[in-house]
């Protein structure tokens, strides 16, 4: 199995993203990511899913989705071809005598100090996934408190729009 990144716009009404979601579970696929947000079109949403799969159940999933009332368009992002960015929130033990080393840590990674306390500090960073597990690598030996993690977001390289192709019909 392969790692696929989906990219579905959607109409924004209420349920949309429980039925995408329901329809990969049904499918007994582990979603790794999902990361929903609002589009430059009012009452257009976009859902970028990652997940594990075979290109053929993979296939029969996106024939599915495409069935679903309120999908617009389904568009699989390849990595060469798209741009895909993570983003963490780390909370790192830190105190006098180690937060230096940690800062100088977040600083090698482009990372952004977001808030700090007497014992800890947290650690916004965004980009790919190498780049965080990379990060928390070094991070680890200070001792990580909490990890929160948004979805993987992603756009497709180069001057097309996914929603321009989607509303022409």
């Amino acid at each position: 199995m392969s790692r696929h990144t989906l990219s579905v716009l959607v109409e924004d009404k209420p349920g949309v993203l429980t039925r995408v979601a329901g329809l990969f579970a049904r499918r007994a696929f582990n979603i790794h990511s999902l990361a929903v947000g609002p589009t430059e079109l009012p009452g257009i949403s976009r859902i970028t899913v990652v997940v594990d799969a075979d290109g053929e159940l993979l296939e029969q999933v996106t024939k599915q989705l495409n069935k679903l009332v309120n999908v617009i368009k389904i568009v699989e992002l390849a990595p060469e071809a798209s741009v895909q960015r993570d983003h963490i929130m780390v909370k790192v033990r830190a105190d006098a005598s180690t937060r230096l080393q940690v800062t100088q840590a977040a600083d090698l990674f482009r990372a952004t100090i977001v808030d700090v306390s007497t014992e800890s500090v947290v650690i916004e960073s965004t980009g790919s996934r190498d780049k965080i597990h990379a990060l928390l690598d070094v991070l680890e030996p200070f001792g990580i408190r909490e990890i929160v993690r948004a979805g993987t977001v992603a756009l497709g390289r180069g001057p097309k729009s996914m929603s321009d192709r989607a509303l022409r019909h």
